[in-house]
């Protein structure tokens, strides 16, 4: 049995769709980190993504807990053309494809950018190698929305859609459990 603690980056505050832009959180909130850190597994190995507001936010909640290295593969959703542009812009030049992809994900991209299956894809890979490298080890990873319903839509057995029925928070703490016979899910946008 392997324990995963998925917990969301620090806000950005941007009000526009952030994918692999490297924004900075905003990890002023140093008693909601100290709540965090100490619901945390003492135990667990921390692994991030590669993205500053993720492997930041790692860093603020690690304590004496062993990091394993920055994961690409964790990142957010790449936006391409739509990254760092609001929902209204995208909106008023393109409706019918923003809709598309936020309301039927799938196999809808973004100009330049990936499919939600894509992404559920790029994340199962690093997530599967993360278990079979430490089976029944705690493992908290720091990441991104994106990342974090990719791994509640799995373990759920849930559509696209209804996994985006999820609301996942800035420093929340998601729990999902890989047994030898499935997945089993914990709490879901858990804010110690």
């Amino acid at each position: 049995m392997t324990q995963l603690f998925l917990v969301r980056h620090g806000p950005t505050h941007a009000k526009t769709m952030v994918g692999w832009s490297d924004l900075p959180a905003d990890l002023s909130d140093t008693a909601q980190l100290s709540r965090l850190s100490d619901f945390l597994p003492k135990d667990a190995l921390v692994i991030s993504s590669d993205l500053s507001r993720a492997a930041d936010t790692a860093t603020a909640i690690q304590r004496d807990r062993h990091r394993l290295p920055h994961q690409r593969e964790l990142r957010e959703i790449h936006f391409g053309a739509w990254e760092l542009r609001s929902w209204a812009e995208i909106d008023a030049e393109d409706p019918d494809h923003i809709r598309a992809y936020w309301e039927t994900p799938g196999d809808v991209r973004p100009p330049n950018g990936e499919s939600w299956n894509e992404v559920r894809a790029r994340v199962d890979a690093v997530i599967d190698d993360l278990i079979t490298a430490h089976y029944g080890r705690n493992l908290i990873i720091v990441g991104h929305f994106g990342m974090i319903l990719t791994q509640v839509q799995r373990a759920e057995c849930l559509t696209a859609e209804e996994a985006f029925s999820h609301r996942i928070d800035n420093l929340s703490v998601t729990e999902i459990t890989r047994t030898q016979s499935g997945w089993e899910t914990g709490r879901i946008n858990h804010l110690p």
